[in-house]
């Protein structure tokens, strides 16, 4: 489709505002509304209902009394299969307007949000359909007078908070083991991207998803996503965004009702290069849009270039290169491979940081500025910085944009020690021809995913999540579905 085309579509979709409890879409009981913003122009595109504690209580008491009911948590693993095969059917088939909603909710390019995003989200719910039916218990081994049997019940009822990076995707992150394991969910989606939430949650009961099983509370982090961590009768809190936030989580469960809260916060990732590896240009590549893909507003960023000292001048010039091929522009153009920053707040706050990069000492090498600003968009060109110390705040601090820190070593004892030296431990990369450098520094990273050649690849089948201050618990595989059931230990004694 062209941009023309997009535009047109987009022009004719019919915005949901409100939030969706109990199978109905509702207004704030306050009936406060919040503005969604397209950050490629900087113009509202809906009213959005700000729900607060008041929404999060009726939300919350529609999914415990679908839970009790057991409309879908006591419903067979083959029958939920086959319901949540068809929500993945749902969102292939309208793939182009929830690609738009992405797009327009959150500036990221569109080529990306309908191959990228959709096919994903729709994927997950898909592969956690299949896999809920093929789970089995345990048996203990127990002496011939007893029978002890461990068997899986899901938790109850869970809140998914998600970030505005991967709107749809996250969501359905947390979506797909939740509701595939019987659990009633309500989601928060970030104030910054509600729409293709909403519209995920009617798609969901018009699969037949029961009433009061999915809800989706839309509200400011600091009322709705607060009232759903302090809720006494929410019994787990997922959450993907940052790491000051993942912590406020934690605190509220200790406040309320030692809820289960699982974390994917932060991440600094150093994306390593050594000197004997084979193929500079391919690692360039990766390393470039490993940093600039999605704006750079990606958790597992490749936010610190590490370089052997003896190849980092000719591998730096391939960086760049590759940077200044991918187009800046209007998010509904296919050409465009960077669109605009999701907000003014985060484009503002990617600014600053390239400004305390050039104040601390770092070579800005390219790029560095606000770009089309005329078209009253958040667009910022592909950022790189040459020696960065890994003690600047541009190597230590997460700045969730395209700003790239480079940073050289000498050996690979010295870079897996600068790429250890943060507080976060989301992800990694190494590239070397050499399999013995390769498995030694992979085991050594202290990071959740370590990639070797490669940067970013991977499936549903790997499980995700950091160490540290990246948080804990797995988002993806099979392991997700830990987050979301409690086990269960029966012991009978058998009299005969």
């Amino acid at each position: 489709m062209s941009v023309i085309d997009w535009r047109q579509a987009a022009s004719n979709l019919n915005l949901r505002k409100q939030a969706f409890i109990g199978g109905k879409f509702v207004d704030a009981v306050s009936g406060g509304v919040f503005d969604a913003i397209n950050p490629a122009n900087g113009t509202t595109l809906a009213q959005i209902a700000s729900c607060d504690a008041a929404d999060v209580d009726l939300a919350v008491h529609s999914a415990r009394k679908a839970f009790d009911a057991g409309s879908w948590s006591r419903r067979s693993p083959t029958e939920r299969k086959k319901v949540l095969q068809r929500f993945a059917d749902l969102m292939h088939q309208h793939g182009d307007e929830l690609a738009l909603l992405e797009t327009l909710n959150m500036g990221k390019p569109i080529s990306d949000a309908r191959s990228v995003d959709v096919p994903a989200s729709a994927n997950t719910i898909a592969w956690y359909a299949e896999a809920i039916d093929k789970i089995y218990d345990e048996i203990a081994p127990t002496g011939s007078g007893a029978l002890g049997m461990i068997t899986r019940e899901p938790v109850g009822v869970v809140a998914a908070v998600v970030p505005w990076n991967f709107p749809l995707l996250m969501a359905c992150w947390k979506l797909g083991p939740a509701l595939a394991a019987g659990n009633s969910v309500i989601l928060k989606p970030a104030e910054q991207s509600p729409l293709s939430a909403i519209r995920l949650a009617e798609l969901a009961a018009e699969a037949g998803i029961p009433d009061g099983v999915f809800n989706v509370v839309t509200g400011l982090g600091e009322t709705a996503g607060k009232a759903l961590g302090l809720h006494m009768d929410v019994d787990a809190v997922t959450f993907t965004g940052s790491t000051e936030v993942g912590k406020l989580f934690m605190n509220y469960s200790a406040q309320s009702n030692m809820k289960r809260v699982a974390l994917e916060c932060g991440g600094k990732t150093p994306h390593i290069v050594m000197a004997d590896c084979g193929n500079l240009d391919e690692a360039a590549t990766a390393a470039a849009y490993g940093i600039f893909f999605n704006q750079g507003e990606v958790c597992n960023a490749g936010s610190r270039l590490l370089v052997d000292a003896k190849i980092k001048d000719k591998f730096l010039d391939k960086v760049i290169a590759v940077g200044k091929t991918l187009t800046v522009g209007d998010p509904l153009d296919a050409a465009t491979k960077l669109g605009a920053m999701v907000s003014q707040v985060q484009m503002d706050r990617v600014l600053d940081y390239i400004d305390i990069g050039s104040k601390e000492g770092a070579e800005l090498k390219s790029g560095g500025k606000r770009v089309l600003s005329e078209t009253g968009g958040y667009y910022i060109e592909p950022t790189v910085f040459d020696n960065v110390s890994n003690k600047m705040r541009i190597a230590q601090e997460e700045i969730f944009g395209p700003v790239l820190a480079t940073i050289s070593f000498s050996g690979a004892e010295e870079a897996v020690a600068l790429a250890n030296d943060t507080i976060y431990g989301l992800a990694a990369a190494v590239w070397t021809d050499n399999i013995d450098v390769a498995l030694s520094t992979a085991r050594r990273l202290r990071a959740g995913s370590v990639w070797v050649n490669n940067f970013d690849e991977s499936n549903i089948t790997m499980p995700f999540g950091g160490y540290k201050q990246s948080g804990f618990g797995r988002d993806k595989s099979l392991h997700a579905i830990d987050k979301y059931t409690e086990l269960k230990a029966t012991w009978i004694k058998i009299r005969a």
